[in-house]
């Protein structure tokens, strides 16, 4: 038995020691030019607090719903860093270099995502408690299941972001189809006007948007009800997973060489 559980250890120290140089790289990239990390922050804070007077005024929980809206909408913006994480490699020709290391698909995936994982988690934490503090927004009863659910959303975000590059053959195809996502979803999902007061047809197409899920999920964290997250939050994760397993098989295929661009 000692034998046989050895070289796993090994296996998994030298998986370890991969993914943590990619994310080590990645994350002086991402340090080096955070310009799109600082305005995903500052432009729903500034947003919050134009609209907080007629959202609290229109709506009885007005405060939640233009802080945890607002937080959903440019975490969805957010996609489109995950996105030029893998294809900048495509674009700088240096994508088919890692193929060729010893890091399979899976560690190239999470290696590259890694920090953004940590970027989206700090984004939403920021705005939850500047809403807490600048907004109104009551202060969470159980802060750790308002983190487990931003951990799923940030999850989900990134393995869809992730999928997406793989499908793209430009920056300017996925800015165009994360922008325009982003608003599509969110607003369909409620971000920007409760579902309750919208029409007919977009309270049906709602249930087909993540930021549906999402918004249900993180109301109902700041609320305290871990009961109530369990749905959207079992939905956000077979997306991620399955977003997730699609991005990892088409580079492990091949099908996002750099040669395709």
């Amino acid at each position: 038995m000692l034998l046989d559980t050895a070289p796993r250890r090994s296996g998994v120290l030298d998986a370890l020691h991969r993914i943590g140089a990619l994310a080590r790289h990645n994350l002086i990239i991402r340090l080096r030019d955070p310009g799109q990390m600082i305005s995903y922050v500052a432009m729903p804070m500034v947003l919050m607090l134009v609209l907080k007077p007629l959202y609290v005024r229109a709506l009885d929980q007005g405060a939640a719903q233009v802080a945890t809206g607002l937080m959903v909408m440019f975490s969805v913006f957010a996609i489109s860093m995950a996105g030029n994480a893998i294809l900048s490699e495509r674009t700088w020709r240096t994508w088919d270099r890692l193929r060729a290391s010893r890091a399979p698909a899976s560690e190239l995936l999470i290696g590259k995502t890694l920090p953004l994982f940590a970027v989206m988690i700090a984004q939403q934490v920021i705005l939850i408690v500047y809403g807490c503090l600048a907004i109104g927004l009551p202060v969470p009863p159980s802060p750790p299941l308002v983190l487990l659910a931003i951990v799923i959303w940030a999850f989900a975000l990134l393995s869809l972001g992730a999928a997406l590059a793989t499908l793209v053959r430009s920056h300017g195809e996925l800015s165009v189809i994360t922008d325009v996502g982003a608003l599509t979803l969110s607003a369909l999902g409620g971000a920007l006007v409760p579902l309750s007061i919208m029409p007919g047809w977009a309270q049906t197409a709602a249930h087909a948007s993540p930021g549906y899920y999402a918004l249900d999920m993180m109301q109902a964290a700041v609320r305290g009800d871990a009961a109530g997250i369990a749905p959207s939050a079992a939905v956000l994760l077979a997306l991620g997973l399955a977003a997730g397993a699609f991005a990892a098989r088409r580079l492990a295929r091949g099908w996002g060489r750099g040669g395709l661009l």
